[in-house]
């Protein structure tokens, strides 16, 4: 089975892909057994095209298309079911997220003397390469979801994530979930680490969502989650050798 998947949700993002699948591919080229997984979300620009150009020569490259799109979360969920990989990692189609951070992330997971329990990395963006708009919408954001769900998580909106792929799809799916992971691995019992990853400012393009849509959506999905930790007890089966 192939140790790590890569999965990247993207939608019209035809200008950042090709540069960004390169960045991935060398970023991991110490890694042997990798895939790279790219969702395309319904997109009406030259991002398919693009995608199975890049295929016909990255063979490690597979990608799934979505003939609407679902959104971030659906597509991410996608590719984790269909990821061959036992661990999965994801960053974000727009280029964002440097691909360099990858090894970063995954290294928690792989090291000998990682915990059983650890089943996510996230990754916590520094220097911040966004408006200042979009900068302090996502502090406040971040600083009301940390107080309601104690995550310890101060940047949950980061695209850069590893995380194991049996526990992930254990996780309750719904739309938008994807900003919920660290409180959600954390609900089933799972231990949770972080690691500060770089960001960079978006080269082609423009942003799928802005800060209203965020919000709104926001309000409604953090009291859900809040309601489902609530309503969990903390407690992962393990297997009795007789």
């Amino acid at each position: 089975m192939t140790t790590l998947s890569v999965v990247v949700p993207a939608k019209n993002e035809a200008e950042n892909i090709g540069e960004l699948i390169a960045g991935i591919a060398e970023s991991l080229a110490p890694v042997t057994d990798f895939e790279i997984i790219v969702i395309d979300d319904g997109s009406t620009d030259g991002t398919r095209a693009a995608l199975l150009a890049l295929a016909e020569t990255e063979t490690r490259l597979r990608v799934l298309a979505h003939d609407k799109s679902g959104g971030q979360s659906a597509a991410v969920h996608s590719g984790v079911l269909a990821a061959k990989g036992r661990l999965v990692c994801t960053l974000d189609g727009d280029g964002q997220n440097p691909p360099g951070e990858l090894p970063n992330l995954v290294a928690p997971l792989l090291a000998e003397d990682a915990p059983d329990d650890l089943a996510l990395v996230a990754g916590q963006r520094v220097g911040r390469q966004d408006t200042w708009s979009k900068k302090t919408a996502s502090k406040l954001a971040n600083g009301l979801r940390g107080w309601l769900l104690k995550d310890g998580t101060r940047d949950t909106g980061c695209g850069l994530k590893a995380f194991r792929r049996d526990a992930f799809l254990r996780l309750p799916y719904f739309d938008h979930m994807h900003r919920y992971l660290p409180a959600l691995f954390q609900r089933d019992g799972w231990r949770v680490a972080h690691v500060d990853v770089a960001h960079r400012a978006r080269q082609g393009g423009r942003s799928n969502y802005s800060n209203l849509q965020r919000g709104l959506v926001g309000a409604v999905d953090l009291l859900a989650v809040a309601w489902l930790i609530r309503r969990r007890k903390k407690a992962r089966p393990e297997e009795i050798q007789p």
